[in-house]
């Protein structure tokens, strides 16, 4: 299943990749003919192979103890790093933040890591500097979303393009009530999303862990 946000590229790309064969055919020799013939074939599939939905069923996780709030992963990749870190933007004090970094061969969509209320959403246009460097959560384009859950615990993400992502989508809109696990966003090949919790939070994962956005367990908060 293709997600929508890959439709209108898939396309125009095929299009363009159909033009370029169709003079190819005509101006180049028949070895090079299927040579690139054989290149855009690989390279179209990898862009329906990215651009996946994989289709699973609803990612609503039940609470069993009303005593903590469990945050789900809202991205697909690999936990690039957790630490204790000064957030300057909402929250004004130290948190921990875990990142999640997104290869070029992960899933894309990014889920929202809790229920409860969008209470801020906020875009920046930026740089796009390869995503595991700590500069590029500030320099690079990104966006900044904080859910207040329905168990009164305030949650802070950030999408964070990365060197060959070129467009953040967010459907995050704020006042509005979100359930864990649907989609809030979609990065644009290769990029990384950043989670804040707040320091009494306990972390189940580790650095270099593979994580599943929207099923993977990644912290438990205490209320």
């Amino acid at each position: 299943m293709i997600h929508k946000e890959g439709f209108s590229f898939l396309v125009y790309t095929l299009v363009i990749i159909l033009l370029l064969l169709i003079f190819s055919f005509f101006l180049l020799s028949r070895l090079v003919f299927i040579f690139i013939s054989v290149f855009f074939v690989i390279l179209y599939s990898f862009f329906i192979f990215f651009f996946r939905n994989p289709k699973k069923k609803s990612r609503e996780i039940h609470e069993k103890n009303y005593n903590i709030e469990t945050i789900i992963s809202p991205a697909d990749g690999k936990i690039l790093k957790i630490q204790k870190i000064f957030e300057n933007e909402f929250f004004k004090k130290n948190y921990i933040c875990i990142s999640i970094f997104m290869s070029l061969f992960n899933v894309h969509i990014n889920r929202f890591p809790v229920s409860g209320k969008v209470i801020y959403v906020k875009y920046y246009p930026g740089k796009h500097m390869i995503a595991w460097k700590t500069k590029s959560s500030s320099y690079n384009e990104h966006t900044t979303t904080v859910i207040k859950t329905f168990k009164g615990k305030k949650v802070l993400f950030r999408q964070i393009a990365g060197f060959l992502a070129r467009r953040i989508i967010i459907y995050a809109k704020k006042n509005s009530i979100v359930k864990k696990g649907d989609e809030f966003g979609f990065i644009k090949f290769g990029s990384r999303v950043d989670i804040f919790l707040p320091l009494n939070s306990i972390i189940l994962v580790k650095k270099g862990e593979k994580v599943i956005g929207g099923e993977t367990k990644i912290s438990i908060i205490p209320l």
